[in-house]
Parts: C-alpha cells; structure tokens; sequence
C-alpha cells in the first residue's frame, strides 16, 4: 500500500489531498496541530487508512516525533509521498506590516517546509537501510510564486522563495532519486475568505493604502470564493504523486492564460501600470 504525509489537512487544500488519496486507495499520514483537530479527522476519514500526526512545522521536537511515529509504521519500507501543504497568510500592505508577522510568514511558509522535508528525507529514501521506491515531494506554491502581486507581499515573497527552494531540492535529490514537485495554484474555494471578510485590518485604516488595501482583500475574497475547489487541488496533488512522468510544476490557475501567462510575458512596468490601475496604487 503507497503511504504519504500530508501537513496541514484540517481544512481547505490539505483536506482535498487526503480525500483523493484515500479514494486510490493510499495510507494517509495527515498533520494538524490541535488534538480536536486529529479526533475530526479521523472522525472524518476513518482509522483504517488514515493516521493523525499533531505537530505544529514550526516546532522541530514535535516535527521529528512524527517521523518516529510514521517510521514505526512502515516497518523498514520507504515513504512514497510527502505533501508539504501546511501554510499561512498575513496580509498587509509591506510597509504597514509588522517585522513579527512578516518573519512568521517565513518560519510557517518557508523554514517550515524545510524543516519537514529535511526531516522525513530518510523515511523517502534518503535512508539506503529502508526498502521501496524512493518517493516524491510536493510543495505547495501558488500563481503568487510567480507573479509579484501588490498588498500580499509577504505571502508572495515566501511563495517565490518556494519556487526557488523546490528547483534546488529537485536538482539536489537527483542524485538519490527523490523528485520534487510544485503545485502552485490560483484562488481556491476555501473557509480562508471568510475569515479575511471578519478581521478589521485597523493598522492599515488612514495610511496611504488604505483605499487600495480594502479594494484588493474585496477582489482577493470574490476570486477566492469562485476559485478551483480543494478537490480539484487535491486530485492534481495526487496525480502528481502517481503519474509516471510527472511535470516539474502545475499550475491550476482559472484563466491561466490572462492570469498567469500573459503577466509573466509582459514588461515589469507594464504589469506594475496594470495592477496600479486596478488597485488605485497610481499616483
């Protein structure tokens, strides 16, 4: 039976992933960070073929207690799938952001995808004691990873620090047979919105961005509502993990071709005048 670690499976794309591989019939390790939390999912997902694992990415002890746990379980075999999910998003405008939560950003984002995947490199293979094929890697990115999106930056800068830290690890683990894959998606339908809808965003109320700002976090809410569904992220994660030759990066982004392709093709300055239009961030 193939096994796979999922972090961040509470809710939203994390949840999706463990779905579709349960449904093709996968042992799923799935990573929340409240026992409540682990009591739901398995309440949710049965006991048969899905396991909790509690752990917060940023907290290295806990962190390497799962691995313990998830190397009792394979009894000697290797890890097929490691699905780094687990994620957060502090939106400001980046001169009203606070250092605290522009560095947690980072730590949760960024280190902590680092963290998790250092730790469960042997379990993939990494160890030459276990038996089994090597397994994959799939780090979560976002069309923010590719594009420089204005009052997330932020969330953008980790995102392209994801791109960056995946392309490295995947020419690394060449030489032991480990791949690793980005699936970097566009606005997803997930319960993210209505907690952006409630918070009063006060430190940015009177600065410069404040017009810009609440006009951005609208347009973000209305997208993020009519974006791909967590099953669809999660059928595309799994695919990733069991196609024979799988693409280095997928993007399910809706209106790719305007949404993604085009700015990317498009001068800097052009995009800055288009997103500065959009937003009201011209002078």
């Amino acid at each position: 039976m193939k096994t796979a670690v999922v972090t961040g499976i509470s809710t939203g794309i994390g949840h999706g992933t463990v779905s579709a591989l349960l449904a093709k019939g996968w042992h799923v390790f799935g990573s929340v960070r409240k026992e409540s939390d682990a009591v739901a999912a398995v309440g949710k997902f049965g006991d048969t073929r899905f396991t909790p694992l509690i752990f917060d990415v940023t907290d290295n002890d806990a962190v390497l207690a799962a691995v313990e746990q998830v190397r009792k379980h394979l009894n000697g075999r290797t890890l097929d799938g490691l699905v780094n999910n687990a994620g957060s998003s502090y939106t400001d405008p980046l001169m009203v952001q606070s250092i605290d939560d522009f560095r947690m950003q980072m730590e949760v984002n960024v280190v902590g995808m680092f963290a998790v995947t250092r730790s469960f490199f042997p379990l993939l293979g990494g160890d030459p004691s276990l038996t089994g094929p090597k397994g994959r890697i799939v780090n979560l990115g976002s069309v923010g990873g590719r594009i420089g999106f204005p009052l997330l930056g932020a969330y953008v800068t980790a995102k392209h620090a994801v791109e960056g830290l995946s392309a490295a690890l995947r020419r690394e683990l060449q030489l032991v047979g480990i791949d690793v894959i980005v699936v970097a998606p566009g606005p997803v339908q997930t319960s993210i919105w209505n907690k952006a809808e409630a918070l009063p965003y006060t430190e940015v109320t009177g600065t410069i961005w404040d017009k810009p700002f609440r006009k951005y976090v609208s347009w973000m809410i209305d997208s993020g509502r009519r974006g791909l569904t967590t099953e669809h992220v999660g059928n595309l994660i799994a695919q990733a993990l069991t196609t024979a030759h799988p693409k280095t990066r997928y993007a399910p982004v809706q209106g790719k071709f305007f949404n993604e392709t085009v700015p990317s093709l498009l001068p800097d300055r052009v995009v800055d005048r288009i997103l500065g239009r959009q937003f009201g961030l011209l002078p």
